[in-house]
């Protein structure tokens, strides 16, 4: 079973990337514990996405980006191609700069103290933080499983952070799961319990990424095709068993990482007269209410995961690129090239938490480019032959994307409408 996990928790970074530190410290700071059902039911949408993604990779023994160049027109995979694109840059940027910020505020005060402003700070920590993700891509160069187990790491420090977190909190336990069964908003404040709620959804569920779990899968595919035919046994259903429960662990572990989130927000902040609303101020405010060491803490797992979920994104640049155009592209020039237009925005003194917002807008219209072809891929007998959805599978699958869908245009919505 060791030898199969992996592939999903590499996936599930994206699930506790910097744009879910923003949204769920906002969500846990205005709406106390009101909002971790959202969580529950996000993270069942994407245990179902996961799992089907990484299905048709095992199954066609091709990623999702080369199974859309195989089975539809040209035009149509220019199309979902450069809609892959604008995801994959806009997270890349996301992930980079929640990198950059975490390393910021480890050594900002020092940096300031000694004269150097915002924006020299911010960009040196930038260049830091492009230097390490080069160095967790170079893991791969070792053999895939180093860089799976690097990442994992990763999200073993973020994970022991946050459980540190809520130990020092001490949250009511009856009352958080209370809220975590009961689908509620905020009666007083409907419309921004409401945008809130949807921001967190929209931070969960990650186009980008389910490019890259069908890609994920296929060194141990190749392995499996070398291993002798045992009779009346499925090699493929084999790994499909195991890559449910990979997914199974990774997706529940990153929904109760982001739990804690919340639960941290909502035992430290919630009380304040104002609502903590960015990763600065959470990070201002932790130190005096619970000690240096929580604000430290903090700053860590916000730095680990820019730079895992930085790393991830890379990964997903290069499989959406090779995969749709049908070419080999260097994982470190893609790097180099997705680093540039970070370094700019930081360089010429833009607020990276505005950036952080934007990505997530730009990706809520890019969702439906990654989510609609994995359906209809999965649904296809001509594709999936005996492993086609069952029907269950189907309906549930639709189901998903249409809420998905409908909430993610109500954020937009909002967001259009000055919400």
């Amino acid at each position: 079973m060791w030898a199969y996990f992996g592939p999903a928790f590499v996936a599930s970074v994206a699930y506790i990337d910097p744009g879910n530190f923003a949204t769920n410290i906002e969500g846990g700071s205005r709406f106390g514990y009101r909002l971790l059902w959202v969580l529950l039911w996000s993270n069942a949408m994407a245990i179902l996405i996961q799992y089907l993604s990484a299905k048709l990779g095992i199954v066609t023994g091709l990623t999702l980006p080369q199974n859309c160049r195989k089975h539809f027109s040209r035009p149509m995979t220019i199309f979902l191609w450069v809609a892959a694109e604008v995801s994959a840059i806009a997270t890349d940027l996301a992930e980079f700069l929640g990198a950059a910020l975490g390393l910021y505020l480890l050594v900002g005060p020092a940096m300031l103290a000694h004269g150097w402003t915002r924006t020299e700070t911010m960009f040196a920590a930038a260049l830091v933080s492009a230097v390490a993700v080069f160095l967790i891509l170079a893991l791969d160069l070792a053999g895939y499983q180093w860089l799976e187990w690097g990442i994992m790491a990763f999200v073993g420090v973020i994970g022991l952070c946050y459980g540190f977190e809520v130990f020092l909190v001490h949250p009511d336990w009856k009352l958080a799961a209370y809220r975590t069964l009961l689908p509620t908003l905020d009666p007083k404040q409907l419309h921004a319990s409401l945008y809130v709620a949807v921001g967190m959804l929209g931070a969960t569920v990650m186009p980008h990424v389910i490019y890259l779990h069908s890609a994920l899968v296929q060194p141990r595919v190749q392995e499996l095709k070398k291993q002798p035919m045992v009779v009346g046994s499925s090699r493929r259903r084999k790994y499909l068993r195991f890559e449910l429960i990979d997914v199974l662990f990774a997706m529940n572990g990153a929904w109760l990482i982001n739990s804690a989130m919340i639960l941290m927000a909502a035992v430290a902040f919630s009380h304040l007269p104002n609502p903590v609303t960015t990763i600065e101020q959470a990070h201002e405010t932790l130190g005096p209410l619970l000690g240096p060491v929580s604000a430290v803490i903090f700053a860590v797992a916000l730095f680990c995961s820019g730079l895992s979920s930085s790393t991830v994104g890379v990964m997903a640049g290069q499989v959406i690129i090779e995969g749709f155009l049908d070419i080999k592209f260097s994982i470190f020039l893609r790097r180099l090239i997705t680093v540039i237009p970070a370094l700019i925005v930081i360089a010429v003194g833009l607020d990276p938490l505005k950036i952080l917002i934007f990505s997530q807008v730009i990706l809520s219209f890019t969702l439906p480019f990654a989510l609609i072809p994995l359906l209809i891929l999965t649904n296809r007998h001509s594709v999936m032959d005996t492993f086609v959805s069952a029907r269950r599978t189907k309906i549930a699958g639709w189901v998903s994307v249409g809420i998905i869908l409908t909430l993610n245009a109500v954020l937009l919505g909002q967001i259009a409408f000055g919400g």
